[in-house]
């Protein structure tokens, strides 16, 4: 949990439409993927949805309903619940009233906290060993599943068979199933572990990006499955001929019902309609851009809460420009933080670091052993104070202590966590040439190879908030979960020195000598930001400084304001700033709740427009892309994570049971690496409840991502063909594509199968205007 970052959680179903992975998902958890009919109708009723949308969707899913009414009818009527095939363990409570899922839920996760523990518990597992080899000593011990009534199971555990490939089949045989049974069947137990086989999963993911493989997932099944072979062993009598049922139904092919496409074309319509008022928007007036060189140049993570910030900022002057660029710039660093040796990966989680970086490469080393003293010795207080046999002796003789602690949280006068205050120093293996080239080719990416403001502050961005689990979840997700502070750092020193500079004037790309790059940090809950301006001494842009901290306050007490138009109980901006220090909050902010649009354009295009803090901004300019490599990278990796982003709170409203992490006010951190509800069971992915509903309505519309990117469709079709794992998000419309036009306005949908359509022909130009 200390450097989370979305999930995708349809990412194994991207090759599938929507009714597809609704069908699958009925099956296998007894979920829906779209919102229940009522959500839709609604929409309908206040003219949100209108006719021209649902007649659009229908031209999508044409077996969904003969027409627009019989559409409306079926929204107002419902659907059915959906239902989830039993597994043996359900099968079994059925029989004897004993609840088996509950219990087989529970012992698993009690193991699992222990193995794949990452440092919180005192006292933990033995490591090196494999899951199912650790399991089985476990099982073979546990005496809860016995004293339940599950006789006999130790021994059972313990005469499986020691390699999990072969218990695996072993089990699968007692069950009697057949091949084709076992894909949604082993989907199904897989996910009803919930976190547990998230944490398999991102192990295999780890591994796949060092070229080798893990058996973690695998193990995992094993081990549920061994639960099924035993209860199926004890209750086999009662339930045989439900489960050969069963294993015929899994064995059919997964297809959409009548009621599956239905969801589908109401889910369609409402995306049809949140893109029409995009297309308004976009087709505003922007606001001008002013001509010569900018005073300030600012850049910002394309994270949707910067979009707010940049409009606040550039409202206060015209001659300020704001760029967007994903909040890594670019260097793909792994950095160790000041009196630390926990390489921090700093970079997208689909890439491996490229660069390493330490804070202060001069740091006093006496500050820095203190600093190492004072660390351990409060975590060997924290251990004494939760140890077996000192923990009630503490409570009682040093709770009085602790007093002053108690009100200096309740009332919010903690100091906040800041960053490393010495500036974060490249290892010198990365070169001159390495530092050009990476010089040149973000620049490039940037879009900013020319008219150099004197003054360039490069915005990293993160959340200081207290009692949040899920803290990193708040920070740069492509800065692996942490805050963005050093990359933008390290990436203003790289553009500052002087070498750097004559080599960028080789490639095109002349900085003037009076422009100065500093970095910064903006802090998303306050709206505060940081410029670290300390880290160039001798600078002669005082002044200028000076002036842009006098904007950035102005541009954040504007932000403040309109972000707590959202936000619950905040009555005023000043609110704001006390919620990321309020231990009782539990939305300190509504991070990228609402996010609906990625638009990868010159700024002009949106500038001064009302976005609403709902979409990612890249800057791009399509006629400075030659041979459309930046094209490229932003639609294989900008848009491929806002994808996880949008659909990660996606998931957690449609479907919060399967793909949510439940209410915050029951968690307990578990491992260090997820939260559980309550005192065990399985861990819970995904976003709190809190994240995407305020206590009266959703902060989040679950929409698939509508992505508008301004350059020629037959460029943009070349990626697609070069990425096929790409373009089946397109294709299978889990993101929407659109081009965009001279004047910023949506002119060209993707249809899939590489084809392009009109977006008139798609939304009526009697829709936009009505």
């Amino acid at each position: 949990m200390s450097s989370s970052v979305a999930v995708n959680p349809f990412l194994g179903q991207t090759e599938q439409t929507l009714p597809q992975v609704a069908a699958l998902l009925d099956r296998v958890a007894g979920t829906a993927v779209t919102m229940p009919r009522d959500w839709y109708q609604t929409k309908i009723s206040e003219g949100t949805i209108r006719d021209a949308d649902l007649s659009a969707a229908l031209a999508q899913f044409p077996d969904a309903a003969t027409d627009v009414a019989a559409l409306k009818t079926a929204a107002q009527q419902g659907a059915p619940v959906p239902h989830a095939l039993p597994t043996v363990a359900d099968l079994a409570y059925d029989v004897s009233g004993i609840d088996w899922p509950g219990i087989v839920t529970e012992r698993i996760g009690m193991w699992a906290a222990g193995y794949f523990d990452n440092g919180q518990a005192l006292w933990q597992n033995k490591p090196g060993r494999g899951a199912f080899d650790a399991w089985r000593d476990f099982a073979s011990r546990d005496l809860t599943p016995e004293i339940a009534g599950l006789a006999g199971f130790g021994a059972l555990v313990a005469q499986t068979p020691a390699g999990t490939r072969a218990a695996l089949v072993a089990a699968v045989d007692v069950l009697g199933l057949s091949v084709e049974a076992t894909e949604t069947y082993f989907h199904q137990l897989l996910l009803g572990l919930g976190g547990w086989s998230q944490v398999a999963r991102y192990r295999l993911w780890q591994a796949e990006l060092a070229g080798s493989t893990d058996l973690t997932t695998t193990e995992l099944l094993t081990i549920r499955l061994i639960w099924e072979q035993a209860l199926y062993q004890k209750y086999a009598k009662e339930i045989d001929a439900k489960w050969a049922e069963v294993g015929q139904a899994h064995a059919a092919p997964v297809a959409p019902s009548a009621d599956h496409l239905i969801d589908a074309a109401l889910q369609a319509a409402a995306e049809f309609a949140e893109q029409r008022a995009l297309a308004e928007t976009l087709n505003s007036a922007a606001a001008p851009t002013a001509e010569g060189r900018p005073t300030l140049q600012a850049a910002f993570c394309i994270d949707v809460r910067s979009e707010v910030f940049r409009r606040a900022l550039e409202s206060v002057d015209p001659s300020i420009q704001t760029l967007g660029f994903a909040g890594f710039f670019g260097l793909t660093a792994s950095h160790q933080s000041f009196a630390s040796d926990v390489a921090e990966q700093r970079l997208p989680v689909l890439l491996t670091h490229g660069v390493t970086s330490k804070a202060g490469g001069e740091a006093d080393a006496t500050a820095d052993q203190n600093a190492r003293f004072s660390a351990r010795a409060t975590r060997a207080w924290g251990r004494f104070k939760l140890a077996a046999v000192s923990s009630f002796a503490f409570v009682e003789a040093s709770g009085p202590v602790y007093m002053g602690k108690l009100l200096r949280d309740a009332l919010g006068l903690e100091a906040a966590k800041a960053p490393d205050a010495q500036a974060p120093v490249l290892d010198p293996s990365f070169g001159l040439a390495d530092r050009v080239g990476a010089a040149t080719a973000i620049l490039g990416a940037m879009s900013m190879t020319e008219n150099f403001a004197p003054l360039v502050l490069l915005f990293g961005h993160g959340a200081n908030v207290v009692n949040n689990p899920h803290a990193s979840a708040l920070h740069c997700g492509a800065c692996g979960g942490y805050s963005g502070e050093v990359n933008a750092r390290l990436l203003a020193g790289i553009l500052n020195d002087k070498d750097v500079r004559a080599g960028l004037v080789e490639n095109g790309i002349a900085i003037p000598d009076d422009t100065l790059f500093v970095g910064g940090l903006h802090d998303t809950t306050t709206d505060d930001v940081t410029i670290y301006d300390g880290d160039f001494s001798g600078h002669k842009h005082q002044s200028h400084i000076k002036t842009a901290q006098d904007w950035l306050r102005a541009a954040g007490k504007l932000a403040r304001t309109e972000r707590a138009l959202r936000l619950p109980r905040a009555a005023n901006g000043d609110d704001i700033s006390k919620r990321s220090r309020d231990w009782s909050e539990t939305r300190p902010e509504w991070a990228l709740a609402g996010c609906k649009a990625f638009i990868a354009a010159p700024r002009s295009r949106t500038k001064g427009k009302g976005l609403e803090g709902r979409a990612f901004l890249h800057d791009y300019d399509w006629q400075k892309d030659d041979g459309f490599g930046v094209l490229e990278l932003i639609l294989t990796a900008p848009v491929v994570v806002a994808s996880w982003i949008s659909l990660q709170y996606y998931g957690s409203v449609v479907a919060p049971n399967v793909f949510g992490a439940g209410n915050k006010l029951l968690h307990n951190v578990t491992g260090g690496i997820g939260v559980v509800e309550g005192n065990g069971g399985a861990l819970r992915g995904g976003l709190p409840w809190q994240s995407v509903h305020d206590g009266q309505g959703y902060a989040h519309d679950p929409l698939r991502l509508s992505v508008c990117v301004e350059a020629p469709a037959e460029a943009i079709t070349g990626v697609l063909e070069k990425h096929p794992n790409v373009r089946a998000l397109f294709d299978n419309r889990w993101l929407h594509l659109f081009t965009l036009d001279e004047n910023g306005a949506m002119d060209q949908r993707y249809d899939g199968d590489l084809k392009w359509v009109t977006f008139k022909s798609v939304v009526p130009e009697g829709a936009l205007a009505a």
